[in-house]
Formats: structure tokens, C-alpha cells, sequence
């Protein structure tokens, strides 16, 4: 059905407008509180096989939504309805800014991906902060993804995440330093080490102040040389972050047709995403939280990225082709190949194909 829709109606609409309608109608869904609890009790993963524990909060199966879609947490309730284990909300900047001008959104249909040049487009961490404080109808585990405002300058960011942070952290299950998106003049350049340290400092100290001290994770691009992956996961282990997220979208083109500026995602990102996972975990082990995005399309991909060593694994670009019942179908997909290899508990397949 949803196929159907996409194909006669969605796929028509400039991309971005699609992207209002339906974040306007999970709104909607957001606030009826009926209907929000019976699509809850009705997709929710409740297989007590799928329930993983990361940095100390509890999710009830590994597949979660990327950052990105809800850049104003104002899709929370909804979406965790819908199925997914844990919505990390975000790009969210200290201070409100309008992005990048339209268009800004491309569909990549044939190559089932995505490009964007969105520019953290957002109503600033205040706005993000009344959202996230409103009672909730139903369970979700929110992560918060940080960036800096463009108009600061470079030898400002520190400041800048810092008071994105401090507004947001107490209400984040999870808090995300993003670095790799390519759609933000300069950013990119913040994940060399010497200017990553003090950047992650900063944001450390205000994350660890919080009344339940929230966990602090670190994305990175896919674009790093492998050295610098190996830096960066260097660092977290110095620094004693508790996770990295591998990866954001990428600035290369190899597989698509399209020279559309902006930051690359789906299908084509799945080599290279899986690659950076089993560097990252043949780096840290299990010292680490691993989330894996990029290229995750079906319940194949999931199953790959845990025994490649994923705790978490998140998605965002195949739901515009897949529909609303992705996460669900994934999680349930699980839940039977959990049980047809014997396994009582997801914890016992993580990583067992690292080396």
C-alpha cells in the first residue's frame, strides 16, 4: 500500500514539502493521546529477546531513527509509536537558524538514497528544550544531537556546543556530538584531534553535571581517512565518551549518477559505513557503545551491523521508501531470526563476527 502512495502521490511532491506533510501528520498523531497509545501497544517491539542496554539506559530493541528527520523534536511520541526503539532528534544548534536555500532535498530514487544540504535548519536548542520538557503519552528513549550554529566562527565552537549542550543535556537520554555533517561550512574540520579534544572537554564536563549524568557519544563522517577513525577512537577512549556514532551522510558520489552538492545517504553509504564499524570495533572492542547508520535498509542489514559489533543501529533514509511500518517490520524480523538460531537474549550475538 504505502509503495503505492509513495509512487502515485509522495514522489511527485518536492521532497521537502513531502517531509512537512508527513511530519505535520506524526504531530498530529503526537497529540492524540487514543490513537498514539494504540498504534504503541500495536508496532512497539515488546520481544523481551530485543531489549539491549547501552550507557546505562534501558531500549527495548536495537533499531532506532537517525538524526535528521526531527530536527525539532516534535515527532518523539510519534515515532517511538511507530516502532522505533530510540529517536535521536537533532541537528540542534544553541541558536535558531533557516538553513541552507531551497532546494535543498533531493531524492536519489533508482540508487534508493538521498541527498541534502539541509544546513541544520532548526528553531534552536530553547524551542528543542519546551518540546522535549512536555509530558509524554507514551515510552521513548530520546537521544539529542548537537551542531554549531553556522554563523559562529570556528575558534567560537567550543562556546557555541557548550550552550547547546547545557540547555539540552538534562532532558537527553543520550547527547550527540555531530562534527561530520559536510553541509555546514568548517565543521568537518573539527574532527582532527587537536580541535575535537577541547570541543568534546566542553561538552563533557556539562553532560556529566546533569542530575543523572546523561551519556555523551561522538559522529563521525565516513569520509575519514582510516588513520583519523582510528584518532578519533583514540580519543573517546581518553576522554571516556561512551559511544560513537558510525556514520553521517558522505561528500562522495561513487555509485550514484547525481553531482547534486550535499551530503549523500542509503544504499550507496552501506560498504563504507559497515567498513568504519569493524575498524571502530577492531579498535575499542566492547570499551565502547557502537551505533551503526548508513545503508541500513531491512532486517539484513540490522543483523549484519550487530554481529559486526553495533550495540544500537539506527536508520532514516530507507523509511522515505519503506513507509511507517519499517521499524516495526525490523524489529519483528528480529524477534524471528533471534528465535530460529536459538538465542534468548540480543546481547549474545553482538559482535561475535569481529575480529
Amino acid at each position: 500500500m504505502y509503495r503505492f502512495v509513495f509512487t502515485q502521490l509522495l514522489s511527485r511532491i518536492d521532497p521537502e514539502d513531502a517531509h512537512h506533510l508527513t511530519v505535520g501528520a506524526l504531530r498530529l498523531l503526537s497529540v492524540t493521546p487514543v490513537v498514539k497509545r494504540l498504534v504503541h501497544r500495536r508496532l512497539a517491539p515488546r520481544d523481551p529477546a530485543l531489549r539491549v542496554q547501552a550507557f546505562g539506559v534501558h531500549f527495548p530493541g536495537p533499531f532506532g531513527l537517525a538524526a535528521g528527520f526531527d530536527k525539532d523534536a516534535g515527532c518523539v511520541e510519534a515515532m517511538s509509536a511507530l516502532g522505533f526503539s530510540h529517536v535521536e532528534v537533532g541537528t540542534i544548534t544553541a541558536h535558531a537558524q533557516p538553513g541552507n536555500a531551497r532546494p535543498r532535498l533531493f531524492r536519489l530514487v533508482k540508487d534508493r538514497a538521498i541527498i541534502n544540504r539541509m544546513g541544520f535548519n532548526n528553531a534552536g536548542a530553547s524551542a528543542a528544550a519546551r518540546a522535549l520538557s512536555r509530558p509524554r503519552g507514551v515510552p521513548a528513549v530520546v537521544g539529542v544531537n548537537i551542531g554549531k550554529t553556522k554563523v559562529v566562527p570556528e575558534a567560537e565552537a567550543v562556546h557555541d556546543y557548550v550552550a547547546g549542550a547545557k540547555e539540552l543535556a538534562p532532558l537527553a537520554d543520550y547527547l550527540v556530538v555531530n562534527v561530520s555533517s559536510p553541509n555546514t561550512p568548517g565543521l568537518r574540520n573539527l574532527q582532527a584531534v587537536e580541535l575535537l579534544r577541547p570541543l568534546l572537554q566542553g561538552v563533557k564536563e556539562v553532560a556529566d553535571s546533569t542530575p543523572r549524568r546523561t551519556p555523551l557519544l561522538v559522529k563521525i563522517a565516513p569520509d575519514l581517512a582510516d588513520d583519523d577513525v582510528d584518532a578519533v577512537a583514540d580519543l573517546a577512549l581518553e576522554l571516556g565518551l561512551d559511544g560513537i556514532i558510525a556514520t553521517n551522510t558522505t561528500i562522495s558520489r561513487e555509485g550514484v549518477s547525481s553531482t547534486e552538492p550535499g551530503g549523500l545517504s542509503g544504499r550507496p553509504l552501506k560498504a563504507r559505513s559497515l567498513e568504519v564499524l569493524r575498524r571502530l570495533r577492531a579498535r575499542v572492542g566492547d570499551r565502547l557503545v557502537l551505533v551503526s547508520v548508513g545503508g541500513v535498509e531491512n532486517v539484513d542489514d540490522v543483523w549484519e551491523r550487530l554481529l559486526a559489533g553495533a550495540t544500537l543501529v539506527q536508520g532514516y533514509s530507507a523509511l522515505i521508501y519503506e513507509g511507517p511500518l519499517w521499524a516495526h517490520r525490523i524489529h519483528r524480523g528480529l524477534s524471528r531470526r533471534l528465535r530460529r538460531h536459538g538465542v534468548r537474549d540480543l546481547r549474545e550475538i553482538i559482535g561475535r563476527t569481529a575480529t
